[in-house]
């Protein structure tokens, strides 16, 4: 039997680090532990392919093309609604309506009651959205799973009888900004995936679990860093999903809270060759830094199947990050043992300076600098619009 994740006081089985984000409400205030980054005008980094930019200058790319930040807008496209051929790129664009079109007669085995449990804080979600966007993305990762056994069939076919090898877990990355929205796209995905005859058994795993205790992260001056790449055991975590990947019996993993904002002491989360790995959390998409010798590494991503990066505007982020700090301050926040209690005995508008502080210095600087820039190397880039509703969809072709 598979062990699922404990969820998380405030519905949300992870964000990183805590209710605002993983260096959300909680983290030490700028100044006290750490000196807070610049607030960045432009996505760093090498824009990824079908991002056009000149030298010098911030990538604005084309409108809705997969590598630069969400616009809106959508890709310039001919009288017929397709794109032009002279914009080639290496993913297929489609709108929403496009999209919806290609779950052909998949049936919907979700209630209005299991959509509500499985939606996170602030996310705006209904059936007709998990009928138009998800279910068409269970559909294509249902083929793409039966098209890895295939493969494995064929690899079997040349290795011969003494080498033949048995199936290991479909491994899916799900990334994005904190408050984004991709813990729900997780969820969504676990129980529509899990529905599908060939592959009912599917395990959530979030990168929380890997943050370094915070006793470490104070020890490394880290806690108002606490999100960003530096702040988790990356070996740890590259090395679970490998073992996971190479069909270990069983695996394990640290188990994160968001009530105490730290690891769980003597919890462990069992993975037990799932048919299906989904891996959620901010950075799943990062190329592995080279190491000392200046030899390259294994990644994350380098064992993932498939990925999806969930994206939309910083301004609009930043309001649903928001939005969801004022429901927690009424709920989870309240709770005695909640590491965040302190904003519910402050003034609104103290706690809501220094929500829109973190956001500012810690939240949007990780995102235009470690997150954004890795959106390139999703297979699916779903945009969503200002009332979280999924827009348009990039996949990258074959």
């Amino acid at each position: 039997m598979i062990t699922s994740p404990p969820r998380s006081p405030d519905g949300e089985p992870g964000n990183g680090a805590g209710p605002g984000g993983p260096a959300g409400p909680g983290s030490p205030q700028p100044g006290s532990g750490g000196t807070p980054a610049p607030e960045p005008t432009a996505t760093t980094g090498t824009p990824p392919p079908g991002t056009p930019a000149a030298s010098g200058t911030p990538a604005t790319g084309t409108p809705g093309a997969p590598g630069t930040p969400a616009t809106g807008t959508g890709t310039p496209r001919n009288n017929s609604g397709h794109r032009k051929p002279s914009e080639a790129t290496p993913y297929v664009d489609l709108t929403r309506a496009e999209w919806s079109a290609l779950r052909d007669k998949t049936p919907l085995p979700l209630t209005a009651d299991e959509v509500e449990r499985l939606r996170g804080f602030g996310d705006v979600i209904d059936l007709d959205e998990v009928r138009d966007i998800y279910l068409p993305l269970s559909r294509l990762l249902n083929l793409y799973v039966q098209a890895t056994s295939g493969l494995r069939g064929a690899l079997n076919t040349f290795l011969g009888e003494s080498a033949e090898q048995r199936g290991t877990p479909f491994v899916i990355g799900v990334a994005g900004s904190v408050a984004v929205g991709k813990s729900t796209v997780s969820r969504l995905l676990q129980a529509l995936l899990a529905r599908w005859p060939e592959h009912p058994r599917v395990q959530l795993v979030t990168t929380d679990a890997f943050l370094y205790p915070m006793e470490e992260l104070k020890a490394r001056g880290l806690m108002s860093r606490k999100g960003f790449p530096e702040s988790y055991d990356r070996r740890a975590l590259t090395r679970f999903v490998a073992d996971v990947k190479a069909g270990k019996d069983e695996v394990t993993a640290p188990v994160y809270s968001h009530l105490i904002y730290d690891r769980v002491p003597g919890e462990r989360l069992v993975v037990r060759r799932p048919d299906i790995l989904i891996v959620e959390g901010l950075n799943v998409l990062q190329p592995a830094l080279p190491g000392k010798d200046g030899r390259t590494r294994v990644g994350l991503a380098d064992y993932f199947d498939f990925s999806v990066y969930v994206d939309a505007r910083p301004e609009d982020i930043e309001r649903w990050y928001l939005n969801r700090f004022r429901k927690l301050r009424d709920t989870a926040f309240q709770d005695p043992s909640s590491y965040f209690r302190r904003w519910t005995q402050v003034s609104e508008d103290e706690a809501f300076d220094y929500a829109r502080t973190m956001w500012r210095t810690i939240n949007k600087v990780n995102l235009l600098e470690n997150v954004a820039p890795t959106r390139g190397r999703a297979t699916l880039v779903v945009r969503k619009g200002p009332d979280h509703k999924v827009q348009r969809l990039s996949l990258r072709k074959l």
